[in-house]
């Protein structure tokens, strides 16, 4: 791994210009991103009381993308992310309790324990993983929608992945052929400008991720991933060209994690300062003071949706809490299966 503390990465402006939603879409935006934020920096505080094992990777500033893109697709289309995914899960519907049990690992979480935290999957809500692998969801993203296409469903698949994930070649693999079928394919890309821990310009010889995917003829944009509103806009607009049957489209969402990329990483490759900088920028902070400044937000109603958050956190913590671990019996369960007679 290539030294990244030298490369300094300053934080953009803050997003400008009237919030174009009426003031209850608005403060649903914002109550998610709290909710995602509050999940998160719990998770944190439970891996350290060794209530949550494994790996934990967290989604602390990045809050934007996940609330704004989801609530720009529709309840039919797959969505297929990485490790970092306990915001795309709980925006999709799966229960925060079910969330919660399954980082604990508990059966009653949403893969029965048996995933944790980078594993999360609930079939009936299209979620299709949390993924280990670094890319390793792009080529599922690819064969459900082939699936979806060939059937003639309408559906889209959104494939969120971070900047390392370009690197791999599963991605050169996954575009192409999305392109080469036209299938309905929406690639998100969660740039935070680091691969574990290093930075972007370290790993690239061409930083520029859209001209990645330009290059096998997808459509490709970039987007502020800080800005809850621009992600919401450009996803929507992205799924109803998809839809429409105009190919994949390419969205790399410029953004920033505030935490380290996971609970084992030491974070010696960026200055404190860098963090610091960027936590200006926060998803949270700026879109509630654009949504005070339009007269759609006072702090009683921000303290209320917070509180909101906190609670239904703690009810979460009580139901992993009180869950019950999988029998050792079925240790082997939909691990081996037999095969027939002979």
């Amino acid at each position: 791994m290539r030294q990244s503390k030298g490369i300094a990465h300053h934080a953009p402006p803050p997003p400008t210009g009237p919030v174009p939603y009426d003031q209850e879409f608005s403060q649903v935006l914002l109550r998610d991103m709290l909710r995602i934020r509050r999940l998160e920096e719990k998770s944190a505080e439970l891996y350290g009381a060794a209530k949550i094992r494994g790996f934990l990777h967290l989604y602390i500033g990045e809050e934007a993308v996940a609330t704004g893109a989801l609530h720009a697709l529709t309840p039919e289309d797959n969505i297929v992310a990485t490790y970092r995914e306990h915001g795309h899960a709980l925006l999709r519907g799966v229960p925060m309790g079910r969330i919660m049990a399954e980082m604990y690992g508990k059966k009653e979480g949403c893969a029965r324990g048996r995933g944790g935290s980078m594993h999360l999957f609930d079939a009936d809500a299209r979620l299709f993983g949390g993924n280990a692998i670094v890319a390793g969801g792009l080529p599922v993203a690819v064969g459900l929608a082939l699936a979806d296409s060939m059937r003639g469903t309408g559906r889209v698949t959104a494939c969120f992945f971070g900047d390392g994930a370009v690197a791999e070649g599963a991605f050169h693999e996954s575009v192409n052929l999305a392109a080469l079928w036209q299938l309905p394919v929406l690639f998100c890309c969660e740039n935070n400008l680091y691969a574990m821990g290093t930075a972007l310009e370290c790993y690239e010889s061409q930083p520029d991720l859209t001209a990645k995917a330009a290059s096998y003829g997808v459509k490709a944009l970039a987007v502020d991933g800080m800005d809850v509103v621009a992600v919401h806009e450009a996803v929507k607009a992205a799924r109803t060209r998809i839809a429409a049957g105009q190919g994949p489209i390419f969205l790399e969402f410029k953004t920033y994690r505030f935490r380290a990329h996971s609970m084992f990483d030491a974070e010696l490759y960026r200055h404190r300062d860098e963090v610091e900088e960027w936590k200006t920028r926060g998803p949270i902070h700026t879109f509630s003071a654009r949504l005070k400044a339009e007269g759609k937000l006072d702090e009683a109603q921000f303290l209320a949706l917070d509180r909101e958050a906190e609670q239904e956190v703690e009810q979460a913590v009580e139901f992993a809490e009180a869950g019950e671990w999988e029998p050792v019996g079925d240790l082997l369960k939909d691990v081996y299966t037999p095969g027939g007679p002979a």
